[in-house]
């Protein structure tokens, strides 16, 4: 089996489906699908095969924890511009790549990987996502994606990148979607096991480029970081922001 429709347009029963996810989803169920992986990676490695192709088969390798997916994953991230699949996904709002907001969902499911004893191969993939996160385009993401675990092995990488990102937009570099929630989203999500460590991060963002949006982002570190950080984080949010950003605070900090 080579080919895309035979590799992903097929399920394990022989029928064909039009929806990939009946491959993907499978394949937590049946071991069949280690049959299909050298096709797969193939068909990712296939210079001459569709983007799109070569795309969704690295995304069913990472969902299903082998090696060859991660591994493509960490190349993309050393040079985004230059994947293969770069720019094939556009997203609505911001009119740029979104391929790599697909690929860290993919990323962040552990289960197969943790079997197959990739875990460690998988904390590298996102960690060379995450270290791009000042660069490229996560959509809504970054806030809630990865699990605790994963979280505490990337604090220095989402240290490191929050801290370039804002000295970029405090040297008033240009950028195509909106960075400084997007940081602020990786703070909330590493508030998750450190809150103050959130906090300076996400004031660290605020303080060069506060919106709206940032500031309702921000919001969910105020009842994960508990204790005074917490309270003097969302007394600021209440601070700074409008009735919208208010609202959701007050709801946060019901909670």
């Amino acid at each position: 089996m080579h080919g895309y429709r035979e590799l992903l347009g097929t399920d394990f029963d022989g029928r064909p489906t039009d929806d990939i996810d009946d491959v993907i989803y499978e394949a937590f169920e049946s071991p069949r699908h280690l049959a299909r992986v050298p096709g797969i990676v193939a068909l990712m490695n296939d210079a001459g095969a569709p983007e799109i192709e070569r795309f969704l088969a690295c995304v069913v390798l990472t969902t299903w924890g082998e090696a060859a997916g991660y591994e493509a994953v960490i190349r993309a991230a050393e040079d985004p511009k230059n994947t293969p699949w770069y720019d094939f996904s556009i997203d609505r709002k911001f009119s740029v790549d979104s391929t790599f907001a697909q690929l860290a969902d993919t990323v962040a499911k552990r289960d197969l990987a943790r079997e197959k004893g990739t875990e460690a191969l998988r904390q590298d993939a996102a960690r060379a996502l995450v270290r791009i996160a000042d660069s490229e385009y996560f959509e809504d993401k970054l806030g809630e994606l990865f699990d605790n675990a994963t979280l505490q092995t990337l604090l220095d990488d989402i240290k490191n990148v929050i801290g370039r990102g804002v000295r970029s937009l405090a040297a008033g570099q240009k950028c195509r979607f909106d960075l400084p929630t997007q940081l602020v989203d990786l703070a909330s999500g590493a508030s998750t096991v450190d809150g103050c460590l959130a906090v300076e991060l996400a004031m660290s963002v605020l303080n060069v480029s506060c919106s709206t949006r940032s500031l309702i982002h921000a919001v969910p570190i105020v009842h994960r970081a508990k204790g005074p950080e917490g309270l003097r984080f969302g007394e600021y949010l209440m601070a700074v922001g409008d009735e919208e950003v208010r609202q959701h605070v007050r709801e946060a900090l019901s909670e």
